[in-house]
């Protein structure tokens, strides 16, 4: 067989069995390799009795994490611990690519690396933070890349910031979306959401990612009061959120903005019972994997004026069920969404956010930014992804083992 299309052992790594943007990409991105005819096991840390959001047609190794209370810095480190442990056990390294999707998995090879257990690794990075307020985390994500034999981005502005901040080149490989999961059919799991969420005939707005400061919560808070004082039935739902960060001091700020506009605010209950109808802000938190596309479609628009993301993986899903995005009008938006893909915003000004989901109910604007996001959509595969990776993953499956490096190199900080 050619070396260039034999069937290739991959150990795909990511911090979380949540549904967070880079855990769905590494997920689909595991699918779509099996489907190229790859041997892929998905590495995940899980405590006991945890399970991955959802299935996988990888082969899928949960690695047994104990939970521990401590800071930021010793969560990190403590998976680190565990990634490098796991793969330290004879046999748990035999494959020809390890590819880590954050810095997390990607310390935890730089260190088998070092030890002469792996020849090279392959990192994504999906963005760049400006810092973790922690020097030795800033550190360790300084080192994951530098250390990477390949790095990948899944968009052009960040390969080019990942060059400017770091003199690395990456490989851009891109994104997709299933549109066997997410499209505009909608079934009798929408109608039972509906009623969960207690939603009436008002439109509704949705906030994917939690309460976060990247995500711009507070901003599109504030876009919804105002809208709210000429639409009085809307609602604003906010979705996902499981997080290792800290976002507190973000949440606090949502609170405020919550009283000072006297806004109910009403979390979706824990027993999978219904909310009372009519409650302004809703709070869904982490949905069932299979509640997403229909959430997606019970939205009458996206609202998304983010700061910083990878890419935004919620964009494309939500256009694949026909729902219209309000978007940040920055990079990396810019790389993938033309004017009239979506609904621009300056996510600093509320103003113009709220502007931005007026627009999205407008007939006409409506109808014609639905079907440009249908195209959009359509651009976004993941077997034209992964077939992006399989240069790197040859690159790298050559490479000869190193010779092991002293320990002190390991933890210098």
């Amino acid at each position: 067989m050619n070396r260039d299309n034999r069937p290739l052992r991959i150990a795909l790594l990511t911090h979380s069995t949540n549904p967070r943007g880079g855990v769905v990409h590494c997920l689909e991105l595991a699918d779509a390799l099996v489907a190229l005819g790859h041997r892929v096991t998905l590495h995940a840390p899980a405590a006991p009795g945890t399970r991955l959001f959802r299935s996988t047609a990888a082969q899928l190794c949960l690695i047994p994490e104990t939970p521990a209370g401590g800071g930021l810095r010793e969560r990190v480190e403590r998976r680190i611990a565990t990634f490098a442990a796991w793969f330290a056990q004879p046999g748990h390294a035999d494959f020809d690519v390890f590819h880590a999707h954050d810095g997390i998995g990607a310390n935890a090879l730089y260190e088998l690396q070092a030890r002469g257990v792996l020849p090279g690794y392959v990192r994504t990075v999906h963005h760049l933070e400006d810092s973790y307020g922690d020097a030795r985390l800033d550190f360790l994500e300084r080192r994951s890349i530098a250390g990477a034999a390949r790095l990948l981005c899944v968009g052009p502005s960040w390969a080019a910031r990942l060059a400017e901040r770091c003199g690395r080149a990456a490989e851009v490989v891109g994104n997709g979306v299933n549109l066997r999961r997410f499209g505009p059919a909608a079934g009798a799991r929408d109608r039972q959401l509906r009623q969960r969420l207690g939603l009436g005939a008002g439109p509704v707005f949705l906030a994917v990612g939690g309460i976060e400061a990247r995500k711009n919560t507070v901003a599109t808070l504030r876009a919804f009061a105002r809208l709210r004082a000429t639409l009085g039935n809307a609602r604003l739902v906010v979705a996902g959120g499981a997080s290792l960060l800290d976002h507190g001091a973000c949440r606090r700020d949502f609170d405020a903005v919550l009283a000072r506009e006297g806004l109910a605010v009403a979390a979706l209950p824990d027993d999978g019972g219904p909310l009372p109808p009519d409650v302004p802000v809703i709070l869904a938190g982490v949905l069932a994997d299979v509640d997403m596309a229909p959430l997606y479609r019970l939205a009458d628009a996206l609202v998304f004026p983010s700061r910083v993301e990878g890419f935004g993986l919620a964009i494309v899903e939500a256009m694949a069920c026909g729902t219209p995005v309000v978007v940040s009008q920055i990079a990396p938006f810019t790389d993938f969404l033309a004017d009239g893909d979506c609904l621009w915003a300056d996510p600093d000004d509320p103003d113009s956010i709220a502007n931005a989901m007026c627009r999205a109910l407008m007939p006409g604007t409506r109808e014609r930014i639905v079907a440009r996001g249908f195209q959009v959509a359509a651009r976004h595969d993941w077997p034209t992804c992964a077939r992006a990776h399989l240069p790197a993953y040859r690159a790298v499956a050559d490479l000869p083992l190193p010779v092991s490096q002293p320990a002190k190199e390991l933890n210098h900080a």
